[in-house]
This record gives structure tokens, sequence and C-alpha cells, in this order.
């Protein structure tokens, strides 16, 4: 899906700041509104938008995905991985890209980081990374609704 039809289906679908937010933005915005909530059962979500993560591997089967999953148990995300991209060239089109986006307002987006694209030129074998909310697991075997009644001090930061 093109950027315009994104922006002309979260418009349709009352999205709000819809004029606002980048391509990736709008596509994570979309993906909590219609399906996040119906996500009970532990389901993997696979094969996510290069868009969305751009430090992801792109498979080799199809250009526009990376190979990226979360799990979602009880319509909370438990866990993200991802395989790591490891290409330099690549990265920094990525990275680029996500300049736009910082300059489009998307303050997630993230920054161009030469000491990782210089460290990415030695040479970076494949590696892939995966985080577990252990406070979201928590959540769940405590049978608690917020996320603070589990965090021992939830108002630092």
């Amino acid at each position: 899906m093109n950027f315009e039809n994104t922006k002309l289906f979260a418009k349709e679908n009352n999205i709000q700041d819809a004029n606002s937010m980048s391509h990736s933005k709008l596509l994570d915005k979309i993906f909590e509104k219609f399906v996040e909530h119906e996500l009970i059962q532990p389901t993997f979500v696979i094969d996510h938008p290069k868009i969305l993560s751009p430090l992801a591997k792109t498979p080799r089967n199809d250009k526009d995905l990376v190979e990226r999953f979360e799990l979602y148990i009880n319509k909370k995300e438990f866990a993200n991985a991802y395989t790591e991209l490891n290409n330099p060239i690549e990265q920094r089109e990525r990275f680029l890209q996500q300049l736009k986006e910082k300059e489009q307002g998307d303050d997630e987006a993230m920054e161009l980081d030469e000491n990782f694209l210089i460290a990415l030129e030695y040479g970076l074998p494949p590696t892939g990374g995966e985080g577990i909310g252990i406070d979201r697991l928590v959540m769940m075997l405590a049978d608690k609704k917020s996320i603070r009644e589990v965090i021992p001090f939830p108002a630092l930061k």
C-alpha cells in the first residue's frame, strides 16, 4: 500500500492526525486500531513492512518485508525479534529514509549513526535479537490490567 492510499484509508477510518504522520507511523496506528485488540491467543505477527523496521534484514523472497516477528498474548506485545541487517549500503539508505520521516514529524524515527555504519563496513556476521517484555509477562501472570501495577517504581523514568 503506497503512502497516499495509507493516508486515505487512515482518514476514512478516523485515525487522528493522519495528515501529519509518516507512512510507517500510519501503518503502526492502523495495526493498533484494527488488529492488536484481536490478538488474544498467543500469536506471532511475522513479515513486517520494511519501513517499520529500519534495522531488520530483508528476506530474499520479498524486498518490501523484513525478517521480524512480534509475539502477542491477550492483546499485548510480549516479544519482538528480528534478523539484523548487516549490509552497510542498505542500512545507510534506511537511516536516510528515517531522517526524512523525522523531518515529517515522526519523533520515533532513528538518527543516522555513522559509527554504526562504519562498524557494518568492517563486517557484521549474521545476527539476530529478541526481547521479551518481562513486565508484561508479570502482568499476565498476576492478572493485572495496568503495567503500572507490576513496575516497582512507576513514577520514575
